[in-house]
């Protein structure tokens, strides 16, 4: 009798909810016995009671409902399994009676199967918070991140959302407060990417071995999650992580993760993980500054001993404001060419290095290219575009320059007045609005300037 009504309750359940939730949370159930208007099921373990409680509830009761009448209730049997034998100690359980739930306590767990678990194993030891450059475009973060460091899951701080583009220093933010997290012993540590976890996931469901796998990640004291954004789409791991983050959040664990934008432009996330996300602190980290890309280089060539003339690291700084990856990138560069060469660095050699790595926007049209176009058509000098003279002549060239290189490249304001002679960007400004004025009022003028976007598109064509 208990069988056929099992087996009718699988059905209804089966058309609610998706085939993969089906296979995985109710075949693996065997029904034990009916009276009393009870039903009894016979589940594998303590969380695999908990997860049905937490997800699968009410689709449970109506299936109970339906086949047994209003009153009927479901009870299971957990079977406590360690990793030799199973004990089957019964333990019935109401379901309608969440508050009655006690705390899983799951012995012999062996994390072998699991590759590469152990925080210590995962975390880079020369990500610190000591080489980590502090700026105005990653203050937030950095002073959240040292806080959470020293007193993990006890701010306000939990959980740490650090979000940014490529490049920009995330995974070395996060990392940094895993090892000053990690000289305490007694904390267990957990850093992984979430292409990682999803592998794991699969795996673990492939050999069975999910409820241990979730059971190892419930006993950390900090998760450190990198690259949130990719779990989009992938409906099944998300369940699992929403289950893992409520349970150490609860427990007053801290969870640390990195994402490429803000929670709420996270795509493909589910509702209640995106919400979640936004319980602690959310900080991005920005493009560096110039006075901050200045102090990473000399930061870099300083770890590697090396001496490079304080022009060349104002010319890469100015040059490279994309992201902190590609400014050390250019730096590595550099040295490797010096290097094998047998050559001094210096401004030409930073110059051809990254003429080869940095590229425009858009196009092949750098600075360097525009002033020499430029120069040409006014008849001036290259020389004279960067030089002090006021000349009208040399004047209005050199506000069209930087007109054009505005339009042409990615350069900032900042970046553009230093390719002319060290200006401020307060000048550049204001050749901008000098061109535009006299396009709007000078014929003449205005044929000049389209006679140069002809020669600067045959470039890129």
């Amino acid at each position: 009798m208990h069988e056929l009504i099992w087996k009718n309750c699988l059905k209804y359940i089966k058309e609610r909810i998706p085939n993969q939730s089906f296979s995985t949370w109710f075949e693996p159930i065997k029904p034990l016995k009916s009276e009393d208007n009870v039903l009894t099921i016979q589940v594998p373990n303590q969380f695999f009671y908990e997860w049905l409680e937490e997800h699968f509830v009410h689709t449970l009761k109506e299936a109970i409902s339906r086949e047994m009448g209003s009153g009927s209730r479901l009870e299971y049997s957990v079977v406590m399994t360690d990793e030799h034998k199973s004990n089957a100690n019964a333990t019935s359980l109401k379901i309608n009676n969440l508050e009655d739930r006690k705390g899983t306590n799951h012995k012999g767990i062996n994390p072998a199967f699991i590759e590469g678990l152990n925080g210590e194993n995962s975390l880079n030891p020369t990500y610190t918070f000591d080489n980590f450059i502090e700026g105005d475009c990653n203050r937030l973060g950095r002073s959240a991140g040292l806080a959470v460091a020293k007193k993990p899951g006890v701010t306000s701080f939990n959980p740490l959302m650090i979000y940014g583009g490529v490049g920009l220093g995330k995974t070395h933010l996060v990392q940094a407060i895993g090892n000053r997290i990690r000289t305490d012993d007694a904390k267990k540590i957990i850093y992984v990417t979430s292409e990682k976890f999803t592998n794991q996931v699969i795996n673990s469901f492939t050999n069975k071995n999910i409820q241990n796998f979730i059971s190892y990640y419930r006993k950390v004291d900090i998760l450190i999650f990198d690259d949130v954004q990719f779990l989009r789409d992938k409906e099944k791991t998300q369940e699992i992580f929403f289950y893992i983050f409520n349970h150490l959040h609860q427990a007053g664990k801290q969870i640390v993760m990195t994402s490429d934008c803000a929670p709420k432009d996270l795509k493909g996330l589910q509702d209640r993980l995106v919400s979640r996300f936004k319980w602690g602190l959310t900080a991005d980290l920005q493009q560096p500054a110039f006075e901050t890309r200045m102090a990473i280089i000399q930061q870099k060539i300083q770890e590697d001993g090396i001496k490079i003339p304080d022009e060349v690291v104002e010319y890469i700084a100015y040059t490279v404001d994309t992201n902190i990856r590609e400014l050390e990138g250019v730096v590595v560069s550099l040295i490797a060419h010096a290097s094998l060469m047998r050559i001094a660095i210096d401004l030409e050699l930073a110059k051809r290095v990254l003429k080869n790595i940095v590229k425009e926007i858009d196009s092949e049209v750098g600075i360097d290219y525009i002033q020499k176009t430029v120069s040409d058509y006014f008849r001036v000098s290259q020389d004279d575009l960067k030089a002090k003279t006021r000349k009208k002549e040399i004047v209005i060239a050199r506000q069209v320059a930087m007109y054009f290189s505005k339009d042409y490249t990615n350069h900032s304001l900042k970046s553009i007045g230093y390719y002319f002679g060290g200006r401020d960007h307060s000048t550049v400004i204001h050749a901008l609005q000098s061109v535009s004025d006299m396009l709007d009022t000078d014929a003449r003028f205005r044929y000049s300037v389209d006679e140069l976007k002809k020669k600067l598109k045959m470039r890129t064509a």
